[in-house]
């Protein structure tokens, strides 16, 4: 397996040195900011990774102010329990994209992180607390426990709210098999496990957050 500071070099080479590509990494909350974050607004980023996913994130955002109008702020509590009259009425409601697993998905993301309050305090609290060694693991909660939140989603949801993650998109995916971490896109238990692996190595080699390694690995790829 490759070391970071190959992976580094390789990528500040194809991004203008280090100080550019320094500027390329993403922010990330420290643990106390997280908790700090209200219950609505998980849901509502949530949400918003969901209704973008095979969508042209531009629309959506413009139209975001719209959306939050249109389902009371995102809190979790009375979205749980969504009547029929209220799915009817977004089902007709301009303000927002009009469609209904979506809709049906952020009812039953409310009533993922009422549960999440119920067992750990808040979702914030959650989330902040879960270890960036078992990353994996929290894909896997958002994919059993959430709704339409695996794939991508996930944990792109996870890095827009500041969460320390990494996304396995192509050009990661790329990076990984140069760096003989796997010999595909990692989507089995065994390649999921060596891509956490090789992540909590890459850390503990270069004291990084996973965002930042990631964002790494994507910026060494290519001619």
């Amino acid at each position: 397996m490759q070391s970071f500071q190959q992976i580094w070099d390789r990528a500040a080479g194809r991004k203008g040195g280090d100080a550019a590509l320094e500027e390329l990494m993403p922010a990330v909350k420290t643990p106390a900011q997280l908790r700090k974050i209200p219950d609505d607004r998980w849901l509502s980023g949530m949400s918003k990774r969901i209704f973008q996913a095979g969508f042209v994130w531009k629309v959506i955002e413009a139209k975001w102010d719209g959306f939050e109008t249109a389902f009371d702020g995102f809190q979790p509590g009375p979205l749980s329990m969504m009547s029929y009259e209220m799915l009817d009425s977004l089902l007709k409601d301009e303000r927002i994209i009009r469609n209904g697993p979506k809709i049906l998905a952020v009812r039953d993301n409310a009533t993922f992180l009422v549960d999440l309050a119920t067992e750990h305090g808040s979702a914030g609290k959650f989330f902040a607390d879960w270890p960036v060694d078992d990353f994996i693991g929290l894909l896997d909660v958002l994919q059993k426990r959430g709704s339409r939140l695996g794939g991508f989603t996930g944990p792109a949801f996870l890095r827009f709210m500041g969460k320390d993650s990494f996304i396995i998109n192509d050009d990661v995916s790329a990076a990984l098999i140069r760096g003989g971490v796997v010999d595909k896109k990692p989507t089995s238990k065994a390649a999921r496990a060596a891509t956490q692996q090789a992540f909590n190595a890459w850390r503990a080699e270069s004291g990084r957050p996973l965002a930042h390694i990631s964002r790494t690995l994507a910026c060494s790829v290519g001619d």
